[in-house]
C-alpha cells in the first residue's frame, strides 16, 4: 500500500488554505480580501447549486424583465445577482457593486462599507440555461482609496488597476480560477467536503494552440482584417495545419479552454455592433486579466485591453 500516495491526496490544499498562505506572505496584510474573497466563494456555492437544481425548482425559464443590456432575464440571473449583491455587501468589506443585471450601481451602506469595489457578471451565457450547457460567474476586484464617500468614478477604472480577478463555471464539475496578481489558480468545488480544492495549480495558457474560437454566423459583418485572420485559421497559407473551431457561446467556457488547451477567443466589432458586444467592464477587464496572468495576451484589436479607459456609461 502506498501510504506516501494516500497522505498526499489527504493533504487538500482548499482555496481558503490558499489565500490564507498567500496572506501571510504580506504581513501587512489585514485580512480584508481573505474575507472579501470567502462571500465570493460563498455565492458561487450558491449559484451553483441553484444550477444543478434548476429545473427540479423551476428556475428555467424567463423572469419577465429585462436586465441593463436590454437582454431578457432568466430567473437564475436575478436569483444570482441576488446572491452575490447580499453576500458582497454583507462581507463589510465593500462600497460600490457594479452588476450586469443591475442599472445603478450598488453603493454600500456606511456602517458596511470596506475598500473594495467588485465589478461581475452573476451568470455568464444564461441564454444556455435551458439547454445546459456551461455559464458561470465572472468578477474583478478593484481598490477604491476613499471609500468612506465612493463615487461611480472609482468603479470606472481602467483594467490595470484590478486587483484580482476570477470566474467561476458551473459546468460537469463546478471550477472557480482565480488571480491575486501572483499567477492563476484553479480550484474545482468537491461536494462531498463543499470545498474548492486546488486541482489547477499555477495555470499556464500553451505558446501555441490549435483552436480558434468565434462566432462564425456574424462573419458577414466583420471588417476586413478579422475576416482575414480567421480565413487564415481555415486555410493557412504557409502550409501549417488549419486550426479546429471551438465555440460554446457562454465566454466563461470558451475562455477556460483556451485557458487549459491554448489558442484564442475572439468576439469581434462587426457593422452590426461596431463597439462589440463583450461588456468591458465585468466581462473584459477580468478575463483579460487572468489571461495576462497566465502568460497570454488580451487586445481590443488596436491596444492592450487593461490600458483602455471606460466611458461613462457602464
Amino acid at each position: 500500500m502506498d501510504h506516501a500516495a494516500d497522505a498526499l491526496r489527504t493533504d487538500l490544499m482548499t482555496i481558503t488554505r490558499y489565500v490564507l498562505n498567500e496572506q501571510s506572505k504580506h504581513p501587512e496584510s489585514r485580512g480584508d480580501f481573505t474575507i472579501l474573497l470567502s462571500h465570493i466563494v460563498l455565492g458561487c456555492k450558491f449559484v451553483c447549486s441553484s444550477v444543478n437544481k434548476a429545473g427540479l425548482a423551476k428556475l428555467i425559464g424567463l423572469a419577465g424583465e429585462t436586465n441593463v443590456q436590454g437582454e431578457e432575464q432568466k430567473k437564475l440571473d436575478v436569483l444570482s445577482n441576488d446572491v452575490f449583491v447580499k453576500a458582497l455587501v454583507s462581507s463589510g468589506r465593500t462600497c460600490i457593486l457594479v452588476s450586469e443585471e443591475d442599472e445603478e450601481a450598488t453603493f454600500v451602506e456606511p456602517a458596511l462599507r470596506g475598500r473594495y469595489c467588485v465589478v461581475f457578471d452573476p451568470l455568464d451565457g444564461s441564454s444556455n440555461i435551458d439547454c445546459g450547457v456551461s455559464i458561470g460567474t465572472i468578477f474583478g476586484v478593484y481598490m477604491v482609496k476613499d471609500f468612506t464617500e465612493p463615487t461611480l468614478d472609482q468603479a470606472l477604472q481602467p483594467g490595470k488597476n484590478m486587483v484580482a480577478a476570477g470566474y467561476c463555471m458551473y459546468g460537469s464539475s463546478c471550477t472557480l480560477v482565480l488571480s491575486t496578481g501572483s499567477g492563476v489558480n484553479g480550484f474545482t468545488l468537491d461536494p462531498s467536503l463543499g470545498e474548492f480544492i486546488l486541482t489547477h495549480p499555477d495555470i499556464k495558457i500553451p505558446k501555441k494552440g490549435k483552436i480558434y474560437s468565434v462566432n462564425e454566423g456574424n462573419a458577414k459583418n466583420w471588417d476586413g482584417p478579422t475576416a482575414k485572420y480567421v480565413e487564415n485559421c481555415k486555410f493557412p497559407k504557409e502550409g501549417s495545419s488549419p486550426k479546429s473551431l471551438r465555440y460554446i457561446g457562454s465566454m466563461v467556457a470558451d475562455v477556460h479552454r483556451t485557458l487549459l488547451y491554448g489558442g484564442i477567443f475572439l468576439y469581434p466589432a462587426d457593422k452590426k455592433s461596431p463597439s462589440g458586444k463583450l461588456r468591458v467592464l465585468y466581462e473584459v477587464f477580468p478575463m483579460s486579466f487572468l489571461m495576462e496572468q497566465a502568460g497570454g495576451q488580451a487586445f481590443t484589436g488596436k491596444e492592450r485591453v487593461k490600458t483602455c479607459f471606460l466611458p461613462v456609461v457602464v
